[in-house]
């Protein structure tokens, strides 16, 4: 047989080479974290298939997956990928309305349903959907009823599966091999409905060439051995988090499922001890934030002394990026320049360092369980600060770039020479070009948007041939991101085509970085930049509260409600002035990029409201939902 073209064929052969390596760590009632091994899920997989064959799957159909992470989830996808069927997935926390639209315009009649919450919201909107058949529980609970007109919809048990289709794997233990064989690296693996920032999901149609491809080329940037285990996080119905999977199981390393959560994060990194997590820069973030927190509220010495080695640390990071040559070259640098200019900061800061890994960090990297390698963040812009401060830590971030179009991993900063302030450079046999206004291609160091041609990229949108034709002309996909390159190759992220800001005097402003710089202050917890064909910018500021009340107790301001300090005069100068102190010329501002007008907002933006399921700003919704507020800024 030839060298594996699909991802069971994949799966199959880290299978036979590591039967007895552990792949999955979820928690039983306890919360005590059970391996399986790769042998065990391979039975537990080819047995899922057998059940799955037996309810009427068939290869080419499309099997709906409503479910956050979960050892079934996996299972499950591994199961419908032998037999030739790709799955439509989402997460719990899809409304009903998005379940609905996905389910019927992906032709599903059956789908999987992490529990009878999710059935319930399949089966309120089931007048709509005429072609589904069945719905599949993961969980053992009692069982949503059957009144018409959900009674024609047949609700079966995960775990009933399971045992028939074991049944049926002894009696016919070739089946699956069988049906794994029949595969092919353009067999359609997965229909993935991106939230999007405008419009209707667009279902992202995904063939096993697509992860393949990137399997083969991820191992130039990132390191990952047997038996190495990844903390996941992210909903695994993500582009980004579902790669990194396939990219774990493909190196015989290990998947523990854990949640987003700070404390139940942190707690489970302290008992599974992971090497690597991949996570959206948020997380991130909130764990700084976090350690930010504690640190301020202990004060004395230990503030000061936690805000000078961080200092340190920085400082020390960038001499020594300089001195190993690993600093983004925009413009050409001299290395014997770098190397001498930061030989001698380097051995005065070298000392401090180590002092502040011992008094400091050492107590962050033990919150990350004491073994950990590396953090991959994707999904979204890691913010500087941000990235400045784990490696300030001595904390390994690499910074990871794609979208789902692409399947999506188009970049990583690579682990052995990770040049920061950049995603690293595209993977290896991906064509890309940066392309001005005018279509022309342009050299590095010159801004324009990012397009790609891979056998990576998608099939198509599902059902939409002309949004089809708009994203891939010629095999090139267009990212709609603003990209730089160095010369020595890597990749910056610099904004989104489609949000630059035009304002009436011509200038172009990119609103990501300076809403990157904005949420720093801790009295604000998400900002979206207004000011499209306006004479200058304006702000949606949604205040984090619980400072608001601290300062407001600090100054002994007197209020009824909490919402009462958004339109208090000196809250608002408070926030004025932290605005004013990170948005400026010393932060590298332009005067056209300051922030003019303000207002503040007291409802946090949402997942699947104001924001994408990826954390990113839905402007048009946002917009559209305070157009009032945002004209009152520019009366």
């Amino acid at each position: 047989m030839n060298s594996p073209q699909t991802l069971p064929q994949r799966f199959r052969d880290v299978k036979n080479r590591f039967p007895d390596m552990n792949i999955l760590y979820t928690k039983n009632g306890d919360g005590v974290f059970e391996p399986l091994t790769y042998s065990q899920v391979w039975d537990r997989v080819k047995a899922l298939a057998c059940g799955f064959q037996d309810l009427g799957i068939r290869r080419g159909d499309h099997v709906g997956l409503m479910s956050d992470n979960r050892q079934e989830w996996i299972l499950s996808d591994l199961a419908l990928l032998c037999l030739g069927a790709a799955d439509v997935p989402r997460g719990s926390d899809s409304t009903a309305d998005e379940m609905s639209f996905i389910l019927r315009h992906a032709d599903c009649s059956v789908t999987f349903a992490e529990n009878r919450t999710q059935a319930e919201k399949i089966l309120s909107k089931i007048d709509g959907l005429p072609l589904l058949k069945k719905i599949i529980l993961f969980d053992n609970a009692e069982m949503p009823g059957g009144n018409s007109p959900a009674a024609r919809v047949e609700i079966l048990r995960y775990q009933d599966i399971l045992s028939r289709g074991e049944a049926i794997s002894r009696e016919k233990p070739d089946f699956v091999d069988r049906e794994i064989d029949k595969g092919g690296i353009d067999d359609l693996a997965t229909i993935i409905y991106t939230s999007g920032t405008t419009g209707e999901p667009k279902g992202v149609m995904l063939h096993h060439g697509s992860y393949i491809f990137q399997l083969d080329r991820i191992p130039d940037h990132i390191n990952l051995k047997p038996g190495m285990i990844f903390l996941s996080i992210l909903p695994v119905w993500h582009s980004f988090e579902r790669a990194v999977e396939y990219f774990i199981l493909d190196k015989a390393a290990a998947i523990a499922y854990s949640k987003p959560i700070g404390k139940i994060m942190l707690e489970d990194m302290k008992k599974v001890k992971p090497q690597w997590m991949a996570s959206v820069p948020r997380i991130w973030e909130g764990v700084r934030a976090s350690v930010y927190r504690k640190v301020n509220a202990d004060g004395g010495i230990k503030k000061t002394l936690f805000h000078f080695f961080v200092g340190v640390g920085e400082a020390h990071a960038m001499f020594l990026s300089m001195f190993r040559g690993l600093m983004p070259q925009f413009h050409p640098r001299n290395r014997v320049v770098d190397a001498s200019l930061s030989f001698i900061p380097l051995i005065l800061l070298t000392p401090l360092k180590l002092l502040g890994d011992l008094l400091v960090f050492k107590n962050l990297k033990a919150l990350l369980g004491g073994r950990f390698i590396a953090g991959v963040s994707g999904g979204g812009a890691l913010p500087p600060y941000v990235d400045r401060f784990y490696q300030a830590a001595g904390i390994l971030l690499l910074e990871g770039y794609g979208l789902t179009e692409s399947g999506p991993i188009l970049s990583v900063r690579i682990q052995k020479k990770p040049v920061y302030g950049t995603i690293g450079p595209i993977l290896r046999d991906v064509e890309h070009r940066v392309v001005g206004e005018d279509g022309a291609v342009l050299r590095p160091n010159q801004k324009g948007v990012l397009h790609v041609r891979s056998p990576q990229n998608m099939k198509g949108y599902y059902k939409r041939p002309e949004e089809t034709a708009r994203a891939l002309k010629d095999g090139w996909l267009d990212t709609g991101d603003l990209a730089v390159f160095t010369h020595k190759g890597e990749c910056k992220i610099v904004g989104r085509a489609k949000e630059t800001i035009v304002l009436m005097g011509g200038e172009n402003i990119e609103p990501t970085p300076i809403e990157e710089t904005l949420v720093q202050s801790e009295y604000i917890e998400q900002a979206m930049v207004v000011g499209q064909d306006r004479k200058f910018l304006g702000a949606l500021i949604v205040p984090n509260m619980d400072k608001l009340e601290e300062a407001a107790a600090a100054r002994r301001i007197n209020y009824m409600e909490k919402e009462d300090l958004l339109d208090n005069p000196e809250m608002q100068n408070l926030i004025h002035d932290e605005i004013q102190g990170l948005v400026n010329a010393k932060g590298g501002f332009k005067a056209f990029e300051r922030i003019f007008r303000f207002t503040l907002i007291g409802k946090k933006f949402e997942v699947g409201n104001e924001l994408t399921h990826t954390l990113k700003i839905r402007r048009a919704v946002v917009n559209e939902m305070y157009r009032k507020e945002i004209a009152a800024l520019f009366k």
